[in-house]
């Protein structure tokens, strides 16, 4: 069974500590891996890719050094490797327009305005990733403890594993 990550890509170290400092419950079942710009993203993707592991979520700012974050998922949209991932924008200035394109060209799963409540993002991270693997694996039980339960076993029931 091949690891599903977590990416975060924001290029301020203290944003990036709080954002993976957040989710540190999820770490138990997902790693949170990180990176500070578009390219090194890149790297990252290719790398788990190259690893045989999958990308179930990626936070992603939208204003870095060089290129936007916006730009980086409508990539992963287009890249049947990670078209599957579920795409959070995280981000203080981000525009309408830029927002309509994540939404429309990325399929942006979800929006989340800087500054972020920690349990409001803890609960976003678990609805995405509940979604993701809901939509890819076989196995849920593994899933229980850090995702939605409920949804989980509801999902077991539907394809009649109870």
């Amino acid at each position: 069974m091949s690891e599903i990550y977590i990416i975060c890509v924001e290029d301020e170290p203290q944003v990036l500590d709080v954002i993976v400092k957040d989710l540190e419950a999820m770490e138990e079942v997902f790693p949170i891996e990180v990176a500070s710009s578009v390219a090194e993203a890149r790297k990252l993707i290719k790398e788990i890719h190259q690893q045989g592991g999958r990308i179930g979520l990626a936070l992603c700012d939208h204003i870095m050094p060089g290129e936007y974050g916006v730009d980086l998922l409508i990539e992963m949209q287009n890249n049947p490797f990670t078209r599957n991932t579920r795409k959070v924008l995280i981000t203080g200035q981000a525009g309408l327009e830029d927002t309509i394109m994540a939404v429309n060209k990325a399929r942006l799963n979800h929006y989340i305005a800087k500054p972020w409540n920690p349990e409001e993002l803890l609960e976003i991270v678990r609805l995405e990733l509940t979604q993701y693997v809901i939509a890819t694996e076989k196995e849920l039980l593994r899933y229980m403890s850090v995702l939605d339960p409920v949804r989980l076993q509801e999902e077991i029931r539907s394809r009649g594993y109870i």
